[in-house]
């Protein structure tokens, strides 16, 4: 390991982006609409909408495999602004944790953990704009993941969505949860407000989603629409 790093392996269990210009979202549970994702392992930004905003970790966790083990890097600004990978509240029992010392040698232990194709992915949090963090540091990432076949997914915390190499790049913010069917009272299905706004090789987009049943599916937006005729008679 590089100096500044630190190695923790195992778990207990198994962008600023700022606000996206508000636009209109799909309604209902289409059965045929699909999660946007990329055609083969590549690398992927994913932007907080808010620093504070963890909603990007259930986005990101939901979409990918739990057979083979995960390496998640966080740099110091990272941890000490959003907080320190929770083991018990991820799904898989594998898990390898870098705590690196600033965004180079964050970015340097994402470059080697893609090196090895028995990973499910490698997840680096990245606090800010550093000067490190520029084009051909992302494209050395995107290569790296295309060419080992394993996903990389860039979380950017309070950073802005500038130049970069990344296939996908996603602003994520947490969505109301869905309406707990058993218990009003109780948290219901986390859903998100995601808009791709740079993908290569399709469209972008932004979409109201919640994952339900091993899928992802679109939800109407709060608040977009007249309350039903028999809802109103009730009230």
């Amino acid at each position: 390991m590089a100096r500044g790093l630190s190695l923790v392996a195992g778990g207990a269990v198994s962008g600023g982006s700022g606000p996206a210009e508000p636009r209109t979202f799909p309604k209902g549970t289409d059965g045929s609409w699909r999660l946007p994702v990329a055609s083969a392992p590549t690398l992927s930004e994913l932007f907080a909408a808010h620093p504070r905003d963890g909603g990007w970790a259930g986005f990101l966790l939901a979409q990918l495999e739990t057979g083979k083990p995960l390496l998640w890097v966080q740099d110091r600004m990272a941890i000490l602004e959003s907080g320190r990978v929770h083991p018990p509240g991820l799904p898989s029992q594998d898990l390898i944790h870098v705590e690196a010392r600033d965004a180079r040698d964050a970015l340097w232990a994402m470059e080697e953990g893609l090196r090895c194709p028995s990973l499910s992915a490698v997840i680096g949090e990245i606090w800010g704009d550093p000067k490190t963090l520029d084009f051909i540091a992302t494209r050395r990432l995107a290569v790296a993941a295309e060419r080992s076949g394993v996903a990389a997914f860039l979380i950017r915390l309070g950073g802005h969505a500038n130049l970069s190499g990344a296939r996908m790049r996603w602003r994520i913010a947490s969505a109301p949860s869905l309406i707990n069917a058993l218990d009003p009272r109780a948290p219901g299905t986390p859903a998100w407000d995601a808009e791709l706004f740079r993908a290569r090789g399709m469209p972008p987009g932004r979409w109201s989603t919640a994952h339900e049943a091993d899928r992802f599916r679109l939800v109407a937006a709060s608040g977009d629409r007249a309350l039903g005729e028999d809802r109103r008679l009730r009230a």
